[in-house]
């Protein structure tokens, strides 16, 4: 965001915000956010109504919320909604109806400019008069006519140091996407009014600082899997691909570094795997691809071009002159393709996107939900949307239309994360499942599969080797071979397609043996196949023996 010509004082302003938007604290994990996204924003159908039309379940949490902050000591409130539920338009409701009743002011904050701009512009809807506390207003005296206020956090904090804004008035303060941090530190000037917190997900930004520090009570909205049962939400096809995350180290922040996600998710395999399930499940639909690093996205971008398809990618250091274009381009193209690295995980909002790819894996609950939102808008004929998993994440939070207890959380929020199941313990539970083109070739098999944890625990209760077990499965891979090959060099061939069979089964025995390094695991693999091979030999050699036998 450039400086124009205005004063010194708001430049340091608009430095300060710029500082403190750069970064945001998503439950633990550093995410770069959008700068510049008046584009965006005007056009987010989230808070787009009719009037003043508010739905069923919309007037029922306002009731309720309502109910509460008009009682004798309440205490700050925390008011849960789905991204895509009207969060805006039920606290633009709440403020009408609040200055109404109690003649105080409101005090709406955000995190961007952008949602300064569509929240107020919601409020005028609701004929409520109201001024954007921005770098340009370096006071605002308590006689002013305006009863409500939007205010950047930086902006606010930075006056009311200062001491030039009066909001002794103020009664009540909403706090929007009140998950991240950044808001506490104006908690201090606030101690005499009501707080309302709203956000899709009560789960702190930071793990040191848990919601139930700051909010009183826990007001739950409309669940997903209501809305997409009344048609406000669309409705998801998930499909998931194993993938081994164990490489990946966690930060400070309690998310995955994005050094260690740029190592696994720009490898040849993991590449080759998000063009298999994008030609399988999304091919000629408007896709948008999260990523954890612009190294990715970008090596994402080259193999989309390389495989003949259009795509573009975006990232923080695009000019808003870039942005713009590459927004408009996906917006008005049916069949896009777009890479991005979390800048379109909050604020934007695109309703035609029929797939969203998770081109990573994350800790973080609420870019999980962040991210599938992006695709989760219902237009006229869209009532459904494609979700691709690449990290585990489904295996990891549950499904995002699934029920969830967000008071266990808002209560528990150490339980919760702690609990997060470790990727070696998911990867246990992976099950290798052979692409329809690879199970082809072994047509006349009638079964192809082998558990290997179920022969070693019968191993084990014999009291074989544990080797046995490998012995079993390279018998049972040979079998498979030799039913299908016409001659030793084909069922070689057809050998060298279970290549990811192999190594799904021989992690799964390097972990029943909790022996599990990828050194070793390499070494299995490479001896396992030179098993499978020499196997495949000797049955075609004691065919060709026999035929000799029966010639004399």
């Amino acid at each position: 965001m450039s400086v124009g010509p205005e004063d010194s004082n708001n430049k340091q302003d608009t430095i300060e915000e710029e500082e403190n938007e750069d970064i945001l604290y998503v439950n633990g994990q550093e995410s770069i956010d959008e700068k510049d996204f008046d584009e965006v924003t005007e056009d987010d159908s989230e808070d787009r109504i009719i009037g003043k039309q508010l739905y069923d379940y919309q007037k029922k949490s306002l009731d309720e919320i309502f109910v509460r902050l008009t009682s004798e000591d309440t205490g700050n409130i925390l008011f849960q909604l789905p991204t895509g539920g009207g969060k805006t338009v039920i606290f633009s409701e709440i403020t009408r109806r609040y200055i109404a009743e109690k003649s105080k002011k409101v005090l709406i904050l955000t995190h961007r400019i952008e949602l300064c701009k569509q929240t107020s512009n919601m409020l005028n809807e609701f004929e409520v008069a109201n001024k954007i506390i921005d770098s340009n207003v370096k006071a605002l005296p308590n006689d002013n006519p305006f009863q409500c206020y939007v205010a950047m956090v930086e902006t606010l904090n930075n006056r009311l140091n200062d001491e030039v804004i009066d909001v002794a008035n103020v009664g009540l303060v909403i706090i929007d996407e009140a998950h991240y941090n950044s808001f506490t530190k104006l908690f201090k000037f606030f101690d005499q009014s009501t707080i309302l917190g709203v956000t899709a997900t009560p789960l702190s930004s930071n793990m040191k600082l848990p919601m139930k520090n700051n909010y009183r009570q826990l007001i739950v909205g409309e669940t997903i899997p209501n809305l997409i049962r009344k048609g406000f939400l669309a409705k998801p096809n998930v499909f998931t691909y194993d993938v081994g995350l164990t490489s990946l180290k966690v930060g400070m922040n309690g998310d995955y570094t994005v050094k260690s996600s740029e190592v696994l998710y720009t490898n040849f395999s993991m590449r080759e795997k998000l063009i298999y399930s994008y030609n399988q499940r999304s091919k000629g639909k408007k896709t948008l691809i999260f990523n954890n690093g612009i190294k990715t996205s970008i090596y994402v971008y080259n193999t989309f071009r390389e495989a003949g398809l259009e795509v573009r990618h975006l990232d923080n250091t695009h000019s808003k002159k870039e942005r713009q274009e590459i927004l408009k381009w996906f917006r008005t193209k049916p069949d896009a393709i777009l890479s991005s690295v979390s800048i379109l995980t909050t604020g934007f909002d695109e309703p035609t996107v029929d797939t969203v790819i998770l081109n990573r894996a994350t800790r973080s609950l609420t870019l999980y939900f962040q991210m599938i939102g992006r695709g989760s808008r219902v237009t006229g004929s869209k009532k459904e949307f494609t979700i691709i998993d690449l990290g585990n994440n489904v295996a990891r939070f549950g499904p995002w239309d699934g029920e969830i207890d967000w008071g266990k959380i808002f209560r528990s929020p150490d339980y919760y994360l702690e609990n997060l199941m470790a990727d070696a313990e998911l990867e246990r539970r992976f099950k290798y499942v052979m692409p329809d083109e690879i199970r082809e070739k072994f047509a006349k098999s009638e079964d192809v599969t082998f558990d290997i944890n179920k022969d070693y625990d019968k191993v084990t209760k014999q009291r074989e080797r544990p080797q046995t077990v490998l012995e079993h499965s390279v018998s049972q891979h040979a079998k498979i071979c030799i039913e299908n090959a016409d001659d030793l060099f084909d069922g070689w061939s057809l050998a060298r397609l279970l290549q990811a069979d192999i190594a799904h089964r021989v992690k799964a025995y390097a972990y029943c043996i909790t022996k599990s390094t990828l050194n070793y695991r390499k070494w299995l693999q490479e001896d396992y196949m030179r098993q499978l091979r020499a196997e495949i030999k000797k049955h075609f050699d004691d065919l060709a023996y026999a035929d000799d036998d029966d010639e004399d």
